[in-house]
């Protein structure tokens, strides 16, 4: 059985931590080139309609009737509560003529389900979130009101953070490149003034982003979230309409209401619906004047963080070309991590990133960097300059983001250190892949695509969410467990995030445990119409011819759906 004993790490105290422990700590060494995928491009080739697997009528019917037991015994807890433990419930009475600073109702959800598994959120971790994750210890106290910290740490191993490419390093080309930076632009030995505003690491960054994604400008912003939150009102009004998938993030959410452009959504991925909402638009025009609309803003993400799945970028642009709309693509997830060249939607669709009119993306995530960026024409960009709110009122990036930035670009296309930057991107296929396909032949509802580093596996009852991730954490492995409102409320799911810094042998200690935690929990329910059962097998798999098998089998493209 594979085990974590061989990487010393749950022994080690950070204190006591070697270098050569602390790197590969960090990021996993490849233990063989068989543990490698290439990606290939799609050449124009559109997604074709995935096969989703649906769990057995009784698991809904169990889950709702969780959810209903949960809201029946909140209630009868508030009312004997508020009869006889006031003092408990301050902050929903009325007090002193003043009006509660919460209503019952309003409050219900957090009071009575989140808090009850706020150990299972948020948790504190110090360090580098590369291959493992260094997690600090609590103790829950009253329900999880509030915690406190014996002063110890746990190593687990690292599936809950966003590091898909592993530049997420405290040692390497990237973190020197960063570090050079602090000593040219910050404050150097004789004390003078730490350049601020836009330097020339801000215009060569920029550069290095627009080349990177195949366009003619770039934008960079210090934040992702504000990225999307500022920019729509800068090219939108009240004239404007917005056709958006029904799962985009909140920050395109934000920004769109804040734009105040009419919106209209669309069923995801629904590439039919989408054809016939911007039919009726375009014939029906402004409400109540009925005027054509002077923009339409067809809004995606290239890839979901929730669902794992991916827009269907041709048919986009095919509709976009056919109806005169334009086209915004947010790439958070996506870029870096998909497409043989790690360049995003557009490279791993084989499409010329010109035929989008913006891209949006963050630069935390695959680049191991904060911020967003905007990529379109030179125009547009020029345009964004004089008036887009986030960078006129907001703080530059400061330059060691930037350097870490440029670094890790470089190292992707090869420039530094060749070939560093193209095992990153086969080995976080090859993981992506390999982990995907062994759920679902060990038995478990998978959403997503099989190039997406985003692994939702489905929980569904709202108890099993809290039992799979401290289970998990017993064993050393951070996960991310999700819940309503982010998801839809009898689809609960544990969230694997998975980074090139892992290597297979993390990935089968990994499967081990989920196989065995899935077993107590009841979480096999797959029906096999998705997977791994393409070759006739049944849909549940024996965890040995599991990690014996699926290591090869997952560079045939036949077990997926693609």
């Amino acid at each position: 059985m594979s085990s974590l004993s061989n990487t010393r790490v749950p022994l080690v105290e950070a204190e006591a931590v070697s270098m050569a422990d602390k790197k590969e700590n960090e990021f996993g060494e490849l233990t063989s080139e068989a543990y490698l995928y290439a990606p290939r491009s799609r050449k124009g080739a559109a997604l074709r309609e995935p096969v989703l697997d649906a769990p057995p009528y009784y698991i809904s019917v169990i889950t709702y009737l969780n959810y209903l037991i949960l809201i029946i015994l909140g209630h009868v807890h508030d009312f004997f509560g508020l009869m006889f433990q006031k003092e408990k419930h301050r902050d929903i009475m009325e007090r002193d003529g003043l009006a509660p600073w919460f209503s019952k109702f309003e409050s219900f959800f957090v009071r009575r389900m989140k808090q009850r598994i706020d150990d299972c959120f948020s948790r504190p971790t110090t360090g580098v979130p590369g291959r493992f994750i260094r997690c600090i210890d609590r103790i829950a106290h009253s329900l999880n009101e509030y915690f406190t910290f014996p002063g110890t740490t746990s190593m687990c191993l690292n599936l809950s953070s966003y590091n898909y490419l592993g530049f997420a390093q405290s040692e390497g080309l990237c973190t020197d490149a960063a570090v050079d930076s602090v000593h040219r632009y910050g404050i150097n030995t004789h004390g003078s003034r730490m350049q601020s505003g836009t330097t020339d690491l801000h215009v060569e960054a920029e550069r290095y982003v627009a080349n990177f994604l195949g366009m003619e400008d770039a934008m960079i912003f210090s934040m992702g979230y504000g990225t999307n939150a500022n920019l729509f009102n800068s090219f939108l009004d009240n004239k404007c309409l917005v056709i958006s998938d029904e799962l985009n993030h909140t920050s395109i959410r934000t920004g769109v209401r804040l734009s105040d452009a009419a919106v209209r959504t669309f069923k995801h991925n629904d590439m039919e619906a989408l054809e016939k909402l911007i039919r009726e638009q375009i014939i029906q025009g402004q409400p109540k004047t009925h005027r054509p609309w002077k923009k339409i803003l067809i809004c995606v993400e290239g890839l979901y963080s929730m669902e794992g799945t991916m827009c269907n970028l041709p048919k986009l642009i095919e509709l976009k070309k056919k109806y005169k709309c334009y086209l915004y693509v947010d790439e958070a997830h996506s870029i870096g991590a998909m497409g043989p060249h790690g360049r995003g939607v557009c490279d791993y669709f084989g499409v010329d990133p010109t035929e989008v009119d913006i891209l949006m993306g963050t630069l935390t995530k695959s680049f191991g960097a904060a911020g967003g960026y905007v990529a379109a024409q030179k125009w547009i960009i020029d345009r964004l300059r004089l008036d887009l709110t986030t960078s006129n009122y907001g703080e530059p990036s400061p330059a060691p983001v930037l350097a870490q930035i440029i670094s890790s670009m470089r190292i992707i296309i090869g420039e530094l250190n060749p070939g560093e930057g193209l095992e990153r991107l086969q080995r976080i296929a090859f993981n992506s892949r390999y982990l995907r396909l062994a759920l679902q032949r060990l038995g478990f509802i998978v959403y997503g695509i099989a190039d997406s580093p985003v692994i939702p596996m489905l929980l569904y009852a709202p108890s099993k969410m809290p039992a799979f991730s401290r289970m998990m954490l017993q064993r050393k492995i951070a996960v991310v467990v999700v819940a309503y409102p982010a998801t839809p409320l009898i689809e609960s799911r544990v969230r694997f995030c998975v980074s090139a810094a892992l290597t297979k042998e993390d990935i089968d200690y990994l499967l081990r445990h989920v196989d065995e935690v899935g077993d107590k929990l009841f979480l096999k329910v797959s029906s096999g119409r998705a997977g791994g059962s393409s070759d006739g097998k049944p849909p549940r798999w024996d965890i040995e011819e599991v990690l014996r098998r699926t290591p090869e089998d997952c560079k045939d493209d036949k077990y997926f759906l693609i």
